[in-house]
């Protein structure tokens, strides 16, 4: 891969995390129920939005071994262990992400229900965890295809 073009793709991946992350921090301040709250009140008193923070780590470590393993095609360290480690976190991360939505679409039904229209809020539930099935479903193809090209190559590396 042409190193403008990892290079490229970093600055997308880190802008993008940048984008969320500004996101997170501003839109509980934008949301209707808070526009008479405190800051405290805000980040402080609301438990489902510390389980949001909480569930954007394994995002966050998601693209940072996105950022990894660009780095390993870049410099043309595509088939090494490490590019393999980072799809292999990629995946769970994945996994890790897709089980928190579900534990919040869980808490939207036990503790919303009945009190706000909850389809909308589940829908996108639904759709996110769909697109984490698709990347950790990727990144386990991409995986296991990497690790064969690896094992492969450290095989004729012994055999010269």
């Amino acid at each position: 891969m042409k190193r403008a073009s990892t290079i490229f793709l970093q600055i997308v991946i880190v802008l993008f995390g940048i984008g969320v992350l500004a996101f997170l921090i501003i839109e509980p301040q934008l949301e209707g129920r808070n526009v008479n709250a405190t800051q405290f009140e805000i980040y402080f008193k609301d438990p489902f939005l510390t389980y949001i923070y909480v569930a954007f780590i394994p995002f966050f470590v998601g693209l940072y071994q996105g950022f990894r393993l660009l780095g390993y095609a870049g410099r043309d360290e595509i088939f090494s262990q490490g590019s393999v480690q980072a799809l292999r976190i990629i995946k769970w991360c994945a996994l890790t992400i897709a089980i928190f939505i579900l534990g919040a679409e869980a808490y939207i039904f036990i503790f919303i229900r009945g009190t706000d229209d909850v389809a909308g809020g589940v829908m996108m539930g639904v759709f996110v965890m769909a697109a984490c099935a698709v990347v950790g479903a990727a990144a386990a193809m991409f995986e296991r295809i990497l690790q064969n090209a690896v094992d492969m190559k450290s095989e004729n590396d012994l055999t010269v």
